[in-house]
């Protein structure tokens, strides 16, 4: 999948505004918050917010910025989970997931050596990553996505215990963020 398929993917399932009174992010258009709205230079109505803008942010900020697209250039189907985790959870978070799953899967380093879990994607992540992919193959790819939606199920399932207003969203989350 190319990102303008994600993005229309990740847009057609935020829906237009949203102002969810359970919802700490506030008013949202298309999934993008006003306050990553504002970060980003726009000054108009949350309900005005161009589907163009909310793109542009998509594969700026969640896209090239954390690297999902050195990913993609390697794993297709991970960067296209890592980007739809990264807009839900935070791309450090998302990247997070993937280098804590790069470390349990490296056979107590034997494959390839640890890297640091700091939620960002260098040279040591896409090193894993290959190494990785150069010993598992298809089938290693498959497998480091399921590992990232068993880490953002939990972190979803945390989030809610936490801070129960978010039961509001748990169905959804699950339904529709994982799988």
């Amino acid at each position: 999948m190319d990102i303008d398929t994600l993005i229309d993917a990740v847009i057609a399932r935020e829906g237009d505004y949203s102002d969810h009174p359970a919802d700490r992010g506030g008013p949202t258009r298309w999934g993008i918050t006003e306050a990553v709205a504002r970060t980003r230079g726009y000054d108009g109505e949350m309900r005005a917010l161009p589907r163009s803008v909310a793109a542009a942010i998509y594969r700026a900020d969640y896209w090239q910025v954390p690297g999902f697209d050195r990913v993609a250039e390697r794993a297709p189907a991970l960067a296209a989970e890592l980007f739809d985790s990264g807009i839900n959870l935070g791309i450090v978070v998302a990247t997070g997931f993937l280098q804590r799953a790069l470390n349990a899967l490296n056979r107590g380093a034997g494959d390839y050596p640890d890297i640091a879990t700091d939620g960002r994607i260098g040279a040591r992540t896409l090193a894993a990553l290959d190494a990785f992919l150069a010993r598992r193959g298809e089938a290693g790819e498959a497998v480091l996505v399921k590992a990232i939606e068993v880490l953002q199920g939990e972190r979803y399932l945390a989030i809610t215990e936490r801070r129960p207003a978010n039961e509001a969203f748990l169905y959804g989350w699950l339904a529709n963020r994982i799988g």
